[in-house]
């Protein structure tokens, strides 16, 4: 397999990535699969919460948001600390975030392209760099 047929492409050489790093990541897609847990990581990612505003915010109930909390803390994708008497959680692996925000970004920016039309992939939404054609910006990337 080469490099360009889905392989790990780091400064110009191939890796393949072991069992055990894909089943980590395998496990990480899964418990992100649930539109509930992305919602989380997604607030996370955005500032720290504590269980109550988290599920206020999913619009959860309180035991399913500490569940699906206690899912992903045991992950490593969130973490947690106590202030006085609330457990305040926060993001446990930027590079996830990182994986999250270009996800979400990409799949509002295609939405919003369908509801705007093909002017909107024309308009002023394009951005051109040295020497390349119309590239998009990913929107909440930072990209």
């Amino acid at each position: 397999m080469a490099a360009g047929e889905g392989g790990v492409v780091g400064a110009g050489q191939y890796e393949e990535p072991s069992g055990e790093v894909l089943g980590r990541a395998a496990e990480a897609f899964g418990l992100l699969a649930a539109p509930a847990r992305l919602h989380i990581v997604w607030l996370l990612a955005h500032g720290e919460r504590d269980v109550s505003a988290l599920a206020e915010q999913v619009g959860g109930a309180l035991p399913a948001v500490s569940q699906h909390l206690s899912k992903l803390k045991l992950a490593g994708l969130v973490r947690s600390r106590r202030e006085g008497r609330r457990q305040v959680y926060y993001v446990g692996d930027p590079g996830v975030v990182a994986v999250v925000r270009l996800m979400i970004g990409q799949l509002a920016e295609q939405e919003q392209e369908q509801e705007q039309g093909p002017e909107y992939r024309h308009g002023s939404r394009q951005v051109y760099e040295r020497g390349a054609g119309p590239v998009r910006r990913l929107r909440g990337t930072g990209a």
